[in-house]
């Protein structure tokens, strides 16, 4: 049986990762908004530097995550936290958001440059 202590560290090392991806997730959402107002102003490259930022975030939320579940895959248990699953599916949402703007910025991209043409 896991004693009081061991529980407490688990519990705030579960905290402390569930925060990281949700600050590094939120990052990532905000320079993918960044992205999109750039793209409005006709500014690709920066909307491109912004999404790599966004994506680099991302990666870190991503890092973040996986430390928990290769700990679990190499047999150290955590237990269920509301926290970390909300941080999980932040990093989901946020994921597929900046992929979505990444597929916006590149239409938008040809949008534009067909109105040029015409």
């Amino acid at each position: 049986m896991m004693e009081e202590t061991e529980v407490l560290e688990e519990e705030n090392e579960l905290i402390s990762v569930a925060m990281q991806i949700i600050l590094h997730a939120g990052n990532g959402r905000t320079k993918a908004q960044e992205a999109i107002k750039y793209a409005k102003e006709q500014d690709f490259e920066a909307a491109q530097d912004a999404l790599k930022e966004a994506k680099d975030h991302i990666v870190l939320a991503h890092r973040s995550q996986t430390a928990i579940i290769q700990n679990e895959a190499a047999g150290k248990s955590y237990q269920p936290s509301l926290l970390f699953t909300h941080a999980q599916d932040h990093l989901m949402t946020i994921t597929s958001e900046v992929n979505m703007t990444r597929d916006l910025v590149d239409l938008f991209e040809v949008v534009m440059k067909k109105q040029e043409t015409v």
